[in-house]
């Protein structure tokens, strides 16, 4: 099965925990600015009809010089970023192609996705409705109180550390963004939103190289991580 598949990177967010004061997706790894892996990925995947970037304003000439530079064709619109993470969705579906059926949903600051795993997790949602890319926990995990006292310790074995992209059905995913009201805010990624409103969503085993740049030592994986693929090719 294949059908029109619109993927919105999500690139509005700040960078306070990286200690930077310009945006994360221009962080340079190996003298190339984050975005530029990202969209090279989603470029080269085959599933993937258009790119829609949203971003900040103040950020748009920058993301569109990158795109044109590198012939990214499948980016077809750069629009502003909103005032949480699912309001900056929001705006990228609103503004994807009316033929789309899917939305495949990444952080724009996850440059090390490959072509194979927004492959896999695209195939699964054709099958399902809406999927994720995660991996399994490797650390014991405790939930902890207030106080920061451990309440319980969950099962490692039904745990996941849950990655983008994240893809849904294009009416499931509508609803459960409308269904979600006023608390829409608080939601941290796009399956919460399924969860909600009892929706069911399949985990596809993804790599643990496929890292969010959040803290300055993020940037140092993700570069050595690189070097390694790079020596691999030779």
């Amino acid at each position: 099965m294949s059908a029109y598949v619109s993927a919105i990177i999500v690139a509005a967010g700040g960078s306070v925990r990286m200690g930077i004061a310009d945006s994360k997706q221009f962080i340079p790894l190996l003298s190339h600015p984050a975005i530029e892996y990202t969209l090279t990925a989603f470029q080269k995947c085959h599933l993937i009809n258009e790119i829609i970037v949203v971003c900040r304003n103040q950020d748009a000439d920058r993301i569109r010089e990158i795109s044109d530079n590198n012939g990214f064709t499948k980016v077809k619109k750069i629009v502003d970023g909103g005032d949480s993470r699912a309001e900056s969705v929001r705006n990228g579906i609103n503004s994807a192609d009316e033929k789309a059926k899917y939305f495949a949903i990444h952080d724009g600051a996850r440059p090390l996705i490959t072509v194979d795993e927004i492959q896999r997790v695209v195939e699964a949602a054709f099958d399902t409705g809406a999927a994720t890319l995660g991996t399994s926990v490797t650390d014991t995990i405790k939930i902890v109180d207030g106080f920061n006292k451990i309440e319980s310790t969950p099962l490692r074995s039904q745990l996941r550390a849950v990655q983008t992209p994240q893809v849904f059905e294009k009416d499931l995913y509508k609803f459960a963004l409308d269904n979600a009201g006023d608390d829409v805010a608080n939601f941290t990624d796009d399956c919460s939103l399924i969860e909600k409103m009892g929706g069911e969503v399949e985990v596809v085993k993804g790599s643990r190289e496929n890292i969010k740049l959040t803290t300055p030592i993020d940037v140092i994986i993700a570069e050595s991580i690189l070097n390694a693929r790079n020596s691999e090719v030779k």
